[in-house]
């Protein structure tokens, strides 16, 4: 879907993304989760454009942004791994869906090429606590009959930083697999058990990582292993299909989401059931004070989302993401935003 050219401007962007917004005193500031940085680069260039108001966005993982949020250092947090309603209720907090993506299974062999490898929930597990420990394991040669798998060591990149796309990855592996649940369970930060293993900071990070390491297996945002040109494995989902990531197989995981049945709207989404859904399809939320210390960079927030939710649909797509639909963006206006006191 995407044109190369694209994502090298995407490229560009993000290397002057921060830097050029911070020098401008009227910027909307937001910091947080890096899985949905490329969206919100190519969004805010876009409504700068139109508007004049730039977004000074640091993009430092979602441990980071909710910290910066609860220390009131900026105007909006953002995480993709949400808060629960007691926790939003303590702070103070709405919480609201901005984008859909997912999280893919990025490689580095010579020779394979994206999709080429199959893996499913429980094999993909095993990789990461290390029990399969070699890339032409019996159960991964299963998979994939007819493919020759080098006798290599799989070298496992993880997130080094408190991360929404480690709270997500973790959350399908626990849905996925009792051992890894009873043995490392979910979280922003987890112990990785895996012997051979490596951390980077940031999708970026691990993306980089995987992209220099023979070997390597890891787990990104998708539009990073596009930018990155690093090939993902085709995963098997709950219906047994093996699906490659894009839109079409993210709408089809979030299609039937319910999202005002949780409180704060922080639903889970991985693991999904229909033929196309793939597996690790996740949200990316938005943390924002009822009573905002600033209510006029506040109102400028929800401006920017507002116009995001109804011109940035064909952007987001152009990068695999999955915009949300005009009837939940309505109801985020009318029951999460009138929330917000901007005035």
């Amino acid at each position: 879907m995407n044109s190369k050219r694209s994502f090298l401007k995407l490229a560009s962007l993000a290397a002057g993304f921060a830097v050029a917004g911070s020098a401008l005193a009227a910027d909307i500031t937001g910091a947080g989760a890096t899985f949905p940085f490329p969206i919100y680069a190519k969004w805010a260039e876009a409504y700068k454009k139109e508007t004049g108001v730039g977004l000074n966005y640091q993009s430092i993982g979602s441990s980071g942004g909710i910290r910066q949020i609860r220390a009131k250092t900026v105007a909006f947090g953002a995480t993709d791994a949400p808060l629960s309603g007691a926790e939003l209720e303590k702070d103070g907090m709405v919480q609201f869906p901005a984008i859909i993506g997912g999280t893919v299974p990025v490689f580095n062999l010579d020779g394979f090429a994206n999709g080429d490898l199959r893996v499913t929930g429980p094999v993909l597990a095993e990789m990461f606590m290390g029990k399969i420990a070699k890339w032409n394991d019996p159960k991964l040669a299963a998979l994939n009959p007819g493919k020759r798998l080098p006798d290599l060591v799989i070298t496992v990149v993880h997130r080094a930083d408190g991360s929404g796309t480690t709270f997500n990855w973790t959350d399908y592996l626990s849905v996925v697999s009792k051992e890894w649940a009873d043995t490392v369970g979910k979280g922003a930060a987890v112990k990785w058990p895996a012997p051979t293993s490596v951390g980077g900071k940031g999708n970026e990070g691990v993306a980089a990582n995987v992209g220099r390491t023979k070997g390597a297996l890891g787990y990104v945002e998708f539009a990073y292993a596009k930018r990155n040109k690093i090939p993902a494995m085709a995963m098997q989902n709950r219906d047994g299909q093996f699906v490659l990531p894009d839109d079409d197989t993210f709408a089809a995981a979030a299609a039937g989401a319910d999202w005002f049945s949780v409180p704060g709207m922080g639903l889970s989404i991985v693991n999904q059931p229909g033929a196309k859904s793939y597996p690790v399809t996740t949200a990316s939320f938005i943390l924002m004070y009822k009573q905002p210390a600033n209510k006029a960079e506040s109102a400028e927030v929800l401006k920017f989302f507002d116009w995001a939710f109804k011109n940035g649909k064909v952007m987001a797509a152009d990068l695999d993401y999955v915009p949300l639909p005009d009837a939940l963006t309505a109801q985020i206006r009318q029951r999460v935003w009138s929330q917000i006191n901007t005035k």
